[in-house]
């Protein structure tokens, strides 16, 4: 279907789980446009208040009543196909749309939208793009998959033709989208409930970059070898990033007691300046030097890089510091690929430390599956794992994989690991064993967050 933001203004949209992160971002927008909202989801959240006090109508649990007067529906990919009010629109002739083409639309508003797309790093990236936007006063519409401080949430509505948002390719989603510049951060195998390898997910994100306007631009870390082949193939202009290679790299890289990197960017081989994160970790000079990228294609001063960089802290559950207990300092991160988790105690590893605890939970079946024994490789730079029950999320437990048979393996790998079956019995644990100078991170896609609060309180 058509949906015309300028002819439509009187039209009602119901989101299907609107307190979702990426959801709760585009009701927002028609809200801020002058549209009639309503929306349901499974609980009530910090998200759903702040979209009621705006003037959406928001409904706790998905039934048919929901669907009132309401002449679009916007769904995820992650919505059942039996869900009631999927079920009641089709049963009234309602319009359906997902998220991808919706937020698709809103793009084709803009003329500079930039989609930040890879298999990790999506929403670390895009808030660092936004503190560096935000700071040259470019005024753009920001849609991130995480909360962040400096936009009091996951979204902000701006005045401007500049629109940043993230590009998941979860189901091809992204390939609904309107870039003008997309970053690809890097390239694994994740999401194989749909995908059938990696080079389905490899070209899938080829499709990616052609979507882009030949005046457009591709920006890619080409030392990951399947984002540098997608870039050698793109039609757009392109501009490539790393630390030994790359049309801009970082040089001179050293880090701080709390893992933050300073480092001097060049371009060309020429040093243009130097910047200093104050997010932790290797991979952010990765995350950082994509968004150097962009403030060089849309002249940003160097100034506004280097202080917005410097402001960003990330957005909650990135490495985000909860609290300390003991004496021991307690961090929750939302790494829940195999990579992002060696990612993620590397980092750790750069901080002084005694021991690190480590409490995972495992985030959907198939990926524990598919991806098992990437899982039984990437703990050993921890002293401890507490293994955590697998998070459902969209999925129903079928028998296909456990952690206790997860917990095994690493066990047989030579990893410390312990297997725990509730948030309690994993904060009962910890609260006896760690001491001054410990590092506790709670790791996940989930709610393992809980262990965190529980030791805090």
């Amino acid at each position: 279907m058509s949906f015309d933001f300028n002819k439509d203004i009187n039209k009602k949209v119901h989101f299907i789980g609107i307190g979702g992160i990426s959801m709760s971002g585009l009701a927002a927008v028609l809200l801020n446009n002058g549209f009639k909202v309503s929306g349901s989801d499974s609980k009530e959240s910090e998200i759903t208040e702040k979209l009621k006090t705006e003037g959406a109508e928001i409904y706790i649990g998905h039934k048919r009543e929901n669907i009132k007067d309401v002449d679009l529906v916007v769904y995820t990919a992650a919505i059942p196909s039996d869900n009631p009010e999927l079920l009641e629109a089709k049963k009234q002739n309602i319009d359906l749309m997902d998220r991808a083409e919706f937020l698709g639309l809103i793009m084709k508003g803009h003329k500079y939208n930039v989609a930040v797309a890879g298999t990790h790093g999506k929403t670390t990236c895009t808030s660092m793009l936004s503190h560096v936007t935000l700071k040259a006063n470019l005024d753009p519409t920001i849609l991130v998959g995480g909360n962040l401080d400096v936009i009091n949430g996951n979204f902000k509505i701006g005045k401007s033709e500049y629109f940043l948002t993230e590009a998941c390719e979860y189901k091809e989603s992204f390939l609904k989208f309107y870039p003008y510049v997309g970053i690809i951060l890097n390239i694994d195998a994740d999401h194989l409930d749909y995908y059938k390898d990696i080079n389905h997910i490899k070209s899938t994100f080829e499709k990616f970059s052609n979507i882009i306007p030949t005046d457009g631009y591709l920006i890619g870390y080409c030392e990951d070898e399947k984002v540098n082949e997608v870039l050698e193939k793109a039609k757009c202009n392109t501009l490539s990033y790393g630390i030994n290679q790359g049309d801009v790299r970082a040089t001179n890289i050293s880090f701080n007691t709390n893992g933050c990197a300073t480092f001097t960017v060049t371009k060309d081989d020429k040093e243009l300046f130097s910047v200093s994160l104050s997010t932790t970790g290797r991979h952010n000079i990765l995350n950082a030097l994509s968004t150097i990228c962009v403030g060089l294609i849309f002249n940003i001063p160097y100034e506004a890089i280097i202080e917005g960089l410097k402001e960003c802290k990330g957005a909650h559950k990135r490495f985000e510091h909860k609290g300390e207990l003991n004496g021991a300092t307690i961090i929750d991160d939302y790494a829940h690929h195999p990579v992002e988790i060696k990612a993620t105690l590397n980092t750790a590893q750069l901080i002084p430390h005694n021991k690190i605890y480590t409490v995972f939970q495992p985030h959907t079946y198939t990926r524990t599956k598919t991806l098992f024994e990437e899982f039984t490789e990437c703990f050993f730079d921890t002293d401890e794992l507490i293994l955590m029950d697998i998070y459902a999320a969209r999925e129903k437990d079928t028998g296909l994989v456990s952690s206790d048979e997860l917990g095994n393996a690493l066990r047989n790998k030579g990893v410390n690991c312990i297997n725990v079956h509730s948030h309690n019995e994993a904060a009962e644990y910890l609260k006896d064993m760690i001491s001054e100078n410990d590092l506790v991170l709670t790791v996940g896609a989930g709610d393992v967050v809980k262990v965190a609060d529980l030791l805090l309180k």
